[in-house]
Order: structure tokens, then sequence, then C-alpha cells
């Protein structure tokens, strides 16, 4: 439920609808934005499990992690550039890029100096702070949900708390720095 794929679908969508003039065009830049950072990606990465190039959806095994990320980001990136030319609202744009930035630290983080950095907490968290950017203080009990999800990804056994901790600091510097300034810019 509270997977990054999931949750980078929904704040999307929400955020489209947010900053959307019309229904049709909360749909439209929404479904585009949901499409090239979350669904393409978690196809792709389920499709690469189906044919046995990584062990599971999470893509738990650090050295199957290079492609994967790596087609996170150009999809994200180039989902970011659709919405730029087509017109989609700031804020839409300036969550989206926000979220190229924390993959451009996490993904060296990951595949370089070879550190599990979680994605799953830096999702939360990121989420978490992006809804308290567009909804104000009310949003802040969804840190309860990031607290499990880094308990819960220390308890599985796949990240340290250094993981989880940098994970959930990223996100969460990546949405409550950025995407208010490059909202407002």
């Amino acid at each position: 439920m509270f997977s990054p794929g999931i949750l980078v679908a929904a704040l999307l969508l929400f955020v489209a609808w947010h900053a959307s003039d019309t229904v049709a065009q909360a749909v439209t830049y929404g479904l585009i934005a949901a499409a090239a950072a979350s669904f393409l990606p978690v196809f792709y990465i389920i499709r690469g499990v189906r044919q046995g190039r990584w062990t599971d959806k999470h893509v738990v095994v650090h050295s199957q992690r290079r492609l994967p990320l790596l087609i996170i980001l150009v999809s994200t990136v180039a989902g970011t550039a659709a919405l730029a030319l087509s017109g989609a609202p700031r804020e839409l744009l300036a969550l989206i890029a926000s979220m190229v930035a924390s993959l451009i630290v996490a993904i060296p983080i990951t595949v370089f100096a070879h550190w599990g950095i979680s994605i799953h907490a830096l999702v939360a968290a990121g989420t978490v702070a992006a809804l308290t950017v567009v909804l104000g203080p009310l949003a802040t009990i969804g840190w309860l949900v990031v607290v499990t999800v880094c308990w819960a990804r220390v308890r599985l056994g796949e990240h340290t708390a250094g993981h989880v901790l940098a994970g959930a600091t990223v996100g969460a510097l990546a949405m409550s720095a950025l995407f208010p300034l490059l909202s407002s810019s």
C-alpha cells in the first residue's frame, strides 16, 4: 500500500487535481505524470522480474538496481519534459521536477557508492513533505506513515537505520525545500 510506485502515482494525481483548472486537465496531466514516474517504471520492473532479470519488484539485490533506477530517472525526466511542453500547471511541474532532483541524489549513492539508500523511505517522506506543502499542517499526521515505512524496511532486513534515515532525509528535503521554491518561482 505504501510502496514507492503507489505513493508517487497517488501524489502526482492529487497535485494534478489540486493545480488544474478543469477535470479534463487534471486527468490528462495527472495521467501523463503518473505514467512517466510510476506506471511505466513499475511495469518495466515487473516485466523484468517475470523474465528473471531481477529477484523481486523491490529489486532488493543492489547489484540489480542500476538499470531499473536509470529507467525510473529517464522516464520521470521525459514525463517532466512532456508536462512542460503541454503547459501543465506550475505546481505539478515543480513536484515532478523535485522528484527528479531526489532521484539525481539517490541514484549515484546506490549505484556508484554501493550504499542502499532506501527509496521506500525517500518516497514516503517526500510524499508527506509535498502534501504538507500543498495542504498545510494537517498533512503532518502522515509522518506516522513515514516512521512505519522506515521501521518496516529495517525490520524486514532490507535496509539499515542509516539507509532509511538517508532516504527519508533526501525525500523530505527535496519536497519541503525545492518543491515550494519551484512552485513559486
